[in-house]
C-alpha cells in the first residue's frame, strides 16, 4: 500500500529532540548527587527544551497542516471514540495526530514548558522554595505522560496492525486521502529548527561556570547553587537544588 507525507521535517525533528532532551535532563536529575559537578547540568538541558518548545509553538502556528495546533485532534468525544475504537477494535484512521497522541502532544509541551518556566524561576531570583515543589511534581508528571505516551502507541500498533511509530521518522502513512497530505517536507525549515536549537544549546553551555555553577544568559544571572564554591576536582561542595 502507498504511503504518503503528512507530517513535516521539522515536526519529526522536534518530536525526538524533545525525547532526547527531556530523558537526559531527567536521567541526570534523578541519578546524580546534587552536589555532583554534573547535576546542574540537567538544567541546561531543561532551558534548551524550554527553548525548544516555544520553536514547536510558532510551528503550531504557522506549520503544515498537520503540525498546526488547528490540526490537532482536541475534541473530548474523539478522544472517548478513540478508546472506544482501541477497546472494540473499530478502526478511524487519522491523517495526523490522533486524539490520544494530540492531547499527550499538547500536555507534554505544556509540562515542558513549566518545567523550563520553573527551573528558570527558581534559579533567577530569592523564592526558590515557592516553585521547588511544583518543578518536581512536573518532572514526575511528564515521565509519566511519556511512559503512558509509548505504551498506547505499542497498543494502538498492536491492536489495530498499523505501524504509527514509523511516521515520526519517516514522516508516513498508508491510507491516506491526497487532500491530507503536504506537498513537501519543509527540509530548509527543519535545518533552520536543528541550527537555532544547536545556537542556543551552544550559547548556554558557554556561558555556564562550572566553578560558580551559575550561568550568564541575556544580561540575567542564574544561580544554581549559591553555596557553590571552588570545585574544579568534580565533587560539589554547596547544596544542589532540585532544578
Amino acid at each position: 500500500m502507498k504511503k504518503y507525507l503528512v507530517y513535516d521535517l521539522p515536526t519529526r525533528l522536534f518530536h525526538w529532540l524533545f525525547a532526547g532532551l527531556f530523558l537526559t535532563g531527567f536521567v541526570i536529575a534523578k541519578t546524580v548527587d546534587d552536589e555532583s559537578y554534573w547535576f546542574n547540568y540537567h538544567s541546561l538541558f531543561g532551558l534548551v527544551l524550554g527553548f525548544l518548545v516555544l520553536l514547536r509553538i510558532i510551528w503550531g502556528v504557522f506549520g503544515t497542516k498537520h503540525a498546526r495546533f488547528s490540526g490537532f485532534a482536541l475534541n473530548p468525544m474523539d478522544l472517548v471514540s478513540y478508546f472506544k475504537g482501541i477497546l472494540t477494535g473499530e478502526k478511524r484512521r487519522w491523517a495526523g495526530h490522533n486524539p490520544a497522541s494530540s492531547w499527550a502532544g499538547i500536555t507534554m509541551m505544556t509540562m515542558a514548558f513549566g518545567l523550563a518556566m520553573t527551573g528558570y524561576l527558581m534559579t533567577s531570583g530569592s523564592d526558590k522554595e515557592s516553585f521547588e515543589d511544583v518543578h518536581e511534581l512536573l518532572a514526575n508528571g511528564l515521565i509519566i505522560v511519556v511512559v503512558l505516551h509509548v505504551v498506547g502507541i505499542v497498543f494502538h500498533t498492536i491492536r489495530h496492525k498499523e505501524l504509527i511509530g514509523l511516521s515520526m521518522i519517516d514522516g508516513k502513512k498508508e491510507d491516506i486521502a491526497l487532500d491530507q497530505t503536504i506537498l513537501t517536507p519543509k527540509a530548509p525549515v527543519g535545518i533552520l529548527l536543528i541550527g537555532l536549537v544547536v545556537a542556543f544549546g551552544l550559547h548556554i553551555f558557554k556561558n555556564y561556570n562550572s566553578q560558580t555553577r551559575s550561568l550568564q544568559i541575556f544580561g540575567i544571572t542564574m544561580k544554581f547553587d549559591e553555596g557553590a564554591g571552588e570545585h574544579g576536582d568534580g565533587d560539589g561542595d554547596g547544596d544542589g537544588d532540585e532544578d
